[in-house]
């Protein structure tokens, strides 16, 4: 399985969030150059993260995105959850499969999806930086120096 670009996206902004000092406010232009990602997709990753209530966006001097919740709040599967349109490894109903009837493949991967998000929703957005935070601050916040 492999999550879409979006929530791989998204889950690089809140870890960008999660690192901010208590206060402070980032902004997507920021985060775009630190990430070297698309300011116009990311604004519209920021914007449904908003909407989803996960993170709070303003507009204007002040204005900003920070995280709604304490990363610790923050549980990755129900984000994962929320992002993808699509857990389903393989789809078997778009070019009919044959054996679809009698396949056991589909269950296999079904059982195997849950584990997954099984697994995602035992952690945290402070499980992303918890142990490696002045790592990510360094690499995140720091300015480059060349």
């Amino acid at each position: 399985m492999q999550l879409t670009r979006y929530t791989d996206y998204a889950l690089r902004v809140l870890t960008y969030l999660a690192v901010l000092p208590a206060g402070d406010k980032a902004n997507i232009e920021q985060i775009s150059l630190k990430y070297a990602l698309s300011l116009h997709h990311l604004k519209k990753i920021v914007q449904q993260l908003g909407v989803f209530g996960i993170v709070e966006t303003r507009r204007g001097k002040g204005g900003g995105i920070s995280l709604l919740k304490a990363p610790q709040q923050i549980n990755l599967g129900h984000v994962v959850a929320l992002l993808e349109n699509n857990l389903d490894v393989i789809d078997c109903h778009t070019s009919p499969c044959k054996i679809l009837p009698a396949c056991r493949l589909k269950g296999i991967l079904a059982i195997a999806t849950q584990a997954f998000m099984q697994t995602l929703n035992e952690y945290t957005l402070a499980d992303l930086v918890s142990d490696n935070k002045s790592e990510l601050i360094q690499l995140l916040l720091i300015e480059d120096s060349h």
